[in-house]
């Protein structure tokens, strides 16, 4: 009977300690599962962050790591202790149990912290992500994607290797650096398909005979022109040729003057009525006019305002001396009025040449001033400046200003080049 009363005794002491080793296992495993999961947070942080500087951040995760181990280690030798206080009053385990259950807890707390080299190892560990690991929203959107082209720059050459539209732009020839130097012209052209914006409207061009080395031209002084309807262009050019002006004409007059078939129908006729009615021209006139000179279509009236007054009323010219001077030199209308003046106080006032004369060689009108000033001084020196056509060893405005300095010199001045260039440096 005693037998047997031990041997059930002992079943339920074995029982009460399998059960007990049970809970303690599992609060164990969670402890340490907590304790890891605490710990990581610094290591991802770690591993994401791009702005905090290594040393720094090694150190924090160490101080972090050391904490959650401390924690653990005495939440377990308490957890331990007050299980043993409860065993003790169990005539079943003997004190020396206790001791058996807890010396191998109590040495996660004497035993040897982790070194230096085993938290660096563990810290590199968790840098390397997998690929497949989750990843909240918020993290999501912060990844950065390169895009296809830079969002902002100050130079188009960052985007003519990724612009089908620059790079065929290039090719032709176009100097993009001067377009990129105006104002909303480098998004325009980023915003362009070669094929159905630019490409069309180069076949254009070259239909109305447009040469192939003036396109570049073309485009880098009106860009534009690319953005332009294609019928509103066909318009334009209908409408020059219906004033007689030749196809061969038109297509000189869009290769010198960009600009001209950005103006409406309306525009045009506005432009070639003032210039007809503003100088008393026939049509022939007027257009013999824009045919030299095309920009005169495009430009401000303001600067041919002035010039036909400064002309009229500053320089004494008559009206028919006028229309000779414009329908021979038509960048009279828009040369500078300070030079027009200075020129023609010079030859007027200077050389003694008469308005007659002047108007009869309007071109000296157009000539650089320091030109007329040296020949004129290095006529004057060897006594040979005469202008006046009734006397001897008459000397035209035309030729004067027209001929190259070698032939000046043997023609007009009878003397060397050398000695023309030693009467410079006097002057």
């Amino acid at each position: 009977m005693a037998s047997s009363s031990c041997a059930q005794l002992c079943l339920r002491c074995r029982s009460l300690l399998s059960s007990k080793t049970a809970t303690l296992t599992w609060q164990h495993s969670t402890q340490v599962r907590h304790c890891t999961a605490v710990t990581r947070v610094p290591n991802k942080i770690l591993n994401r962050s791009s702005f905090i500087s290594g040393n720094h951040t090694t150190t924090q995760a160490r101080q972090i790591w050391k904490q959650q181990m401390c924690h653990y280690s005495d939440f377990t030798v308490k957890h331990l202790e007050t299980e043993a206080k409860e065993d003790e009053n169990t005539e079943e385990f003997s004190r020396t149990d206790v001791v058996a259950y807890k010396s191998p807890l109590l040495q996660i707390r004497d035993a040897a912290p982790v070194t230096e080299s085993q938290m660096s190892l563990d810290l590199d560990a968790a840098a390397e992500l997998s690929a497949l690991e989750e990843i909240s929203d918020e993290e999501a959107v912060a990844i950065c994607v390169p895009s296809a082209m830079p969002p902002a720059s100050t130079s188009l050459r960052d985007y003519v290797d990724k612009s089908e539209t620059l790079t065929k732009l290039v090719e032709l020839g176009v100097n993009l650096w001067k377009l990129e130097q105006r104002p909303n012209v480098g998004s325009m052209l980023l915003r362009l398909d070669f094929n159905t914006d630019v490409a069309p409207r180069l076949l254009f061009l070259k239909d109305i005979g447009v040469e192939d080395s003036r396109l570049a031209y073309i485009i880098t002084h009106n860009p534009f022109i690319l953005t332009e309807n294609l019928e509103n262009l066909q318009s334009r050019v209908n409408y020059l040729k219906s004033k007689k002006f030749s196809s061969e004409t038109v297509a000189s007059m869009v290769s010198r003057a960009p600009y001209l078939l950005n103006f409406s129908v309306k525009r045009l006729d506005n432009r070639l009525g003032f210039y007809q009615q503003q100088l008393s021209l026939s049509v022939s006139n007027t257009r013999n006019i824009i045919a030299r000179l095309p920009r005169l279509l495009c430009g401000s009236l303001e600067p041919v305002k002035e010039n036909l007054k400064v002309c009229e009323i500053e320089l004494g010219f008559k009206e028919n001396e006028i229309q000779h001077i414009v329908t021979s030199v038509p960048k009279v209308l828009t040369i500078n009025k300070r030079k027009l003046t200075q020129i023609f106080d010079f030859l007027h006032n200077t050389m003694k040449v008469p308005h007659h004369l002047i108007a009869k060689f309007p071109q000296v009108l157009n000539t650089k001033y320091l030109r007329v000033r040296e020949r004129h001084l290095f006529l004057q020196y060897l006594g040979k400046d005469q202008y006046d056509p009734a006397q001897p060893n008459y000397i035209s405005l035309d030729r004067l200003v027209s001929l190259p300095d070698e032939t000046f010199c043997t023609e007009l001045a009878s003397a060397t080049l050398e000695d023309f260039c030693l009467f410079q440096k006097t002057l």
